[in-house]
């Protein structure tokens, strides 16, 4: 009989972001399959020195998926690692429609995502209180799949949103020079590489000024473009939440939740 495969996302790559069930899966996996490009190596510290590591970095997608499939069916626990949450840019519908054709069962653990790390590296909260409530996650186009009809930069931008830019760091100069009669040179950017990882660098920038700071670095993968009046460093003065607000009505019950026992 088939071992479910676990499809694992590894967050930004720091072997201390994993979540608590990723890490029991990775101790417990027989293979597991990584995408050395964006990986910190002490992630897979976490795994059984007995377990087999596959580097999927040059490997298409119908060998991964065959590598996936005969160790499944061979009986082993399987984890297929990914980059950040699997809910974005992953392959995950790829993979997942060629396992359910074969047969196998699969199940998904959460990961932190890119963006968020960026975010927390920064200090800064992607939605302000009429300033932007909004995240937007997208990409560019180039030697990639074409972008759905409606789903243009300019038209996201337009919206005021924060916007998350994954796989787009080569082409950010074109992409800055797209948004910028929208949100206007002086919007904050901030550039995440390796975010979490022992070579780390973040760029801090605005709209007409980060395309330089990128090129200069050289920067060329693995990074995670934020922009947005969110970014902010000066922190704007701006309405609070209404969540916190003194003056709103708690008359509500209290859910009652209570602490595990023995805590």
């Amino acid at each position: 009989m088939s071992a479910t495969v676990h499809f694992v996302g590894a967050g930004p790559g720091a072997a201390d972001l994993l979540t608590v069930r990723a890490v029991r899966l990775l101790e417990s996996a027989d293979v597991v399959l990584f995408p050395g490009t964006y990986l910190d190596p002490d992630v897979l510290a976490h795994v059984s020195p007995d377990a087999d590591l596959v580097d999927t970095q040059d490997l298409d997608l119908d060998q991964i998926t065959d590598a996936v499939v005969a160790a499944s069916r061979a009986g082993r626990a399987v984890v297929r690692l990914a980059s950040g949450d699997l809910s974005v840019y992953s392959a995950l519908h790829e993979q997942t429609r060629r396992l359910d054709a074969a047969g196998v069962g699969w199940d998904v653990t959460p990961g932190v995502p890119a963006y968020a790390a960026a975010a927390a590296a920064v200090g800064r909260e992607l939605t302000v209180p009429l300033l932007g409530q909004s995240l937007v996650i997208t990409r560019t186009q180039a030697r990639s799949t074409a972008m759905p009809t409606g789903e243009s930069l300019e038209a996201f931008a337009r919206t005021g949103a924060t916007l998350a830019l994954h796989l787009a760091i080569t082409r950010i100069r074109v992409l800055m020079d797209e948004v910028a009669p929208i949100l206007g040179g002086d919007c904050p950017v901030v550039v995440a590489y390796r975010v979490s990882q022992p070579d780390e660098l973040i760029l801090r920038g605005t709209v007409a000024t980060i395309a330089d700071a990128v090129e200069e670095a050289g920067l060329r993968q693995a990074a995670v473009i934020l922009v947005g009046r969110t970014l902010d460093a000066n922190r704007p003065q701006c309405a609070e939440s209404h969540l916190y607000d003194p003056h709103r009505d708690r008359g509500a019950k209290r859910s009652g939740v209570k602490r595990p026992a023995g805590s």
